[in-house]
């Protein structure tokens, strides 16, 4: 199974949530981890080029019924799961996040640089 770390971000995120949006997050976030691999035998869904935002090598979690995603990569060498946003289902504005953490932290977001929750 692979290993799940958050970015310093994606941690205050999580807590402005109330506590039981912040279980179904987690809670899918778990399901993800068995496999994060695009299909046909993962969960990921693969990013690519998001409202004029290049974001090749970035997955999301679409939580429709709380409006609610989460941006990830993986780490491959170490099997490890970067969340790296969590936000309310803007399109925009969690697509820009994404963006400017992966500006911030540059291919590093690929690696093994976060902790864990």
């Amino acid at each position: 199974m692979w290993e799940i770390k958050f970015s310093k971000e994606a941690r205050k995120a999580l807590p402005v949530f109330d506590n039981i949006i912040q279980k179904q997050v987690l809670a899918g976030i778990k399901k993800v981890i068995k496999n994060p691999l695009p299909n046909p035998d993962g969960y990921g869904k693969p990013l690519g080029n998001k409202g004029g935002y290049n974001l090749t090598g970035f997955f999301k979690i679409k939580y429709r019924d709380i409006g609610i995603r989460v941006v990830y990569s993986l780490t491959h060498s170490g099997e490890i799961m970067n969340i790296l946003v969590i936000s309310k289902r803007d399109d925009s504005a969690c697509y820009e996040e994404a963006v400017k953490l992966y500006e911030k932290y540059g291919d590093k977001v690929f690696k093994d640089i976060f902790d864990n929750l």
